[in-house]
């Protein structure tokens, strides 16, 4: 029986192809339960690595089936045929993700910035208190529905907290993720703290957001990892950030784990506040016909005023072709309901594309002293 047929049986007229990865295949399709169009992510275990089937997948059905949050992206079903076919029916991104509307438009007026991040952080609190940790928050897996609501996606890395004796998480040791969105300790290849890899990634979200470039050149890991830790952030000349919007990154963004803001710190920060009501008046944003707001950029161009050690690192740099073996573990899952593969989407670095050991979560931690900048597995 094919997809359009077991779908059919299950109540949905299956639309078009959304996304393909090595592993998987994402379709639009509409419920006549629910009224509305959905993504569905099809999942062949025969076509899947074993461990990937036997770690990974459990770890992310488990969690899509627990969490509900309204800045998460809705899973409104889970079922499997008895050839080994995963559906798994989700809430579609409308509007595409974060990375795309932001090459797009440029970087976002502050106030959008504060609307969405927000979002977002009350959406990381949600999993962390529920000892759920994402490790790959990056801006292609924040998808954005018709009002421009952030909606997090993706947890094929993510995984439930474990615990001591005494109570205390259990450091990880698998690389998740980015590099262009990793902490430096998970870069040096150190027992890291889930939940404050997570921090360390919002940092360099809320970044791109408001400045519409990456905060650290990621095609030398070495020299990034060595202004990571100086604990060096530029804010290009270019964009006037208040104090503080660039006081909440840099405190973020900070190399020592100890000193790193935790997600309640972040929620509470003076710049997430509700700003007062003629802020948001002056923001880039106009009424449309129904009374919503909607967000109105004009594309950023100029390149900006970035040092010379952050060299080619903005939003949008050339792609290096790939073969399918370097494909990540959610360009196997066409990572987001909208099914786009990472390679399509985030065009930030060169290192990222010529590494020629793409599948991190299978191998062992990275030793701390880097060797080669090409054993990092970015993208």
């Amino acid at each position: 029986m094919d997809d359009a047929a077991v779908l059919k049986k299950k109540g949905y007229i299956a639309g078009i192809n959304l996304g393909k990865g090595s592993y998987a295949k994402v379709k639009s399709a509409y419920s006549e339960r629910l009224k509305f169009n959905v993504a569905v992510k099809i999942i062949d275990r025969k076509k899947t690595p074993t461990d990937f089937v036997e770690r990974f997948l459990p770890r992310e059905m488990d969690i899509l089936a627990t969490v509900n949050h309204r800045s998460i992206i809705k899973t409104y079903e889970i079922f499997e045929t008895s050839d080994g076919r995963i559906y798994i029916v989700m809430e579609l991104g409308v509007q595409g993700d974060l990375l795309e509307f932001i090459k797009c438009r440029g970087a976002l007026h502050e106030d959008v910035a504060r609307k969405m991040f927000r979002q977002l952080s009350s959406a990381v609190k949600y999993c962390h208190d529920l000892d759920i940790v994402h490790r790959d928050l990056k801006c292609e897996n924040l998808l954005l529905d018709k009002d421009f609501n952030i909606k997090l996606s993706d947890f094929g890395f993510s995984k439930r907290c474990l615990r001591d004796g005494c109570g205390r998480i259990v450091l990880s040791k698998t690389f998740c993720g980015s590099a262009a969105y990793a902490a430096p300790e998970v870069l040096q290849g150190i027992p890291y703290q889930p939940k404050v890899y997570d921090i360390w990634s919002l940092g360099v979200i809320l970044y791109i957001m408001v400045c519409g470039c990456m905060p650290y050149d990621d095609s030398n890991i070495k020299k990034m990892l060595r202004t990571q830790k100086e604990h060096r952030v530029d804010f290009p000349r270019s964009k006037n950030l208040s104090s503080e919007c660039k006081d909440l990154i840099y405190r973020i963004l900070q190399p020592d784990v100890n000193r790193r803001l935790h997600i309640d710190e972040i929620l509470s920060h003076s710049w997430l506040q509700p700003p007062k009501p003629k802020a948001m008046s002056s923001a880039s944003l106009k009424r449309d016909g129904e009374g919503k707001y909607r967000a109105e950029y004009k594309l950023d161009t100029k390149p900006g005023s970035r040092p010379e050690y952050r060299v080619d690192h903005k939003l949008g740099a050339e792609t290096h072709h790939r073969s399918k073996n370097e494909d990540r573990m959610e360009d196997r899952l066409a990572e987001s309901s909208r099914g786009h593969s990472t390679t399509s989407l985030l065009h930030v670095s060169r290192a990222a594309r010529r590494s020629s050991k793409q599948q991190a979560v299978l191998r062992e931690p990275m030793e701390p002293d880097i060797k080669d900048e090409a054993d990092i597995p970015c993208k």
